[in-house]
């Protein structure tokens, strides 16, 4: 992606060095890290998952030129996401909020809760913030096999996905059971995916994507489903506990959101079929 010597954004908060110390407690699933980021990679709660009594923590920061670089990397990525929903919004007659993307090592605390790096990245509805541990780009790359920076940014715009949700309330008619089930949280993420994808199409429309950078997003969209997830945690698949979508839905619903470029076709809420 060319990004570099672009315009960064100014809603960065770096809470790097300012930890949240404590005991973390994690229940049920499959008993590991891959538990939290198949339930909160990409969207979840990691309040449900996690019960953390924090402490205030400042260490001293020591930032290496690669997440340096990392660090601004995320800036432009989230600028661009800021310039296409501003647009898309006000084609619509609404104005776009920018949301804040945090900063963070090991742990953070949000309005959703504490949290640790297990989670991946996520958005907090509550405060209206994106959070992330920069290590993860290392993780996205090594565990998840997704290496790239696209792929790193469509985890970005996957996140401000369920910002745009936010704001544009997507799902509110969904009963209280309803939002609790499985099924609304697959189209919810699928929706952010699509969301995601509207994003990278604004960005080939400007010409950053160099060559193998669609595929770099599809290949992340494909490792974070949650069949090629569960499969590789415990070997085989329970396709009744899925949160996320299984990877051919997130690859397509991510490619569908690319090729159209706007809001309109996104509606995973009332669509017959995922």
């Amino acid at each position: 992606m060319l990004w570099k010597g672009r315009r960064q954004s100014s809603n960065v908060e770096d809470r790097r060095g300012m930890g949240m110390g404590g005991k973390t407690v994690i229940g049920g699933g499959l008993g590991s890290i891959v538990v939290i980021l198949l339930f909160a990679l990409l969207g979840g709660n990691p309040g449900d998952l996690m019960n953390t009594t924090p402490t205030n923590q400042n260490t001293p920061m020591n930032v290496s030129t690669q997440e340096e670089e990392l660090a601004d990397f995320v800036s432009v990525v989230l600028a661009d996401t800021e310039d296409v929903w501003s647009a898309e919004f006000e084609k619509r007659g609404m104005v776009y909020e920018n949301p804040k993307l945090v900063l963070f090592r090991d742990s953070v605390q949000s309005a959703c809760g504490a949290a640790n790096s297990a989670v991946g990245p996520f958005y907090c509805p509550g405060d209206h913030k994106l959070y992330i541990d920069l290590s993860f780009y290392q993780e996205l790359k090594q565990r998840f096999q997704a290496p790239g920076d696209f792929a790193m940014a469509y985890v970005i715009a996957h996140e401000v996905g369920h910002h745009v949700q936010t704001l544009l309330h997507s799902g509110e008619e969904a009963s209280p059971a309803e939002k609790k089930s499985n099924e609304y949280s697959v189209r919810f993420e699928l929706q952010a995916d699509y969301l995601a994808g509207v994003w990278a199409h604004y960005a080939e429309g400007k010409g950053y994507l160099e060559k193998g950078d669609l595929e770099e997003a599809l290949n992340a969209a494909h490792a974070v489903g949650d069949d090629t997830i569960q499969k590789k945690a415990q070997g085989y698949v329970v396709p009744d506990s899925f949160t996320h979508g299984t990877s051919e839905q997130r690859e397509r619903w991510f490619n569908k959101g690319f090729k159209s470029g706007t809001l309109e076709g996104g509606d995973t809420f009332n669509a017959k079929n995922l």
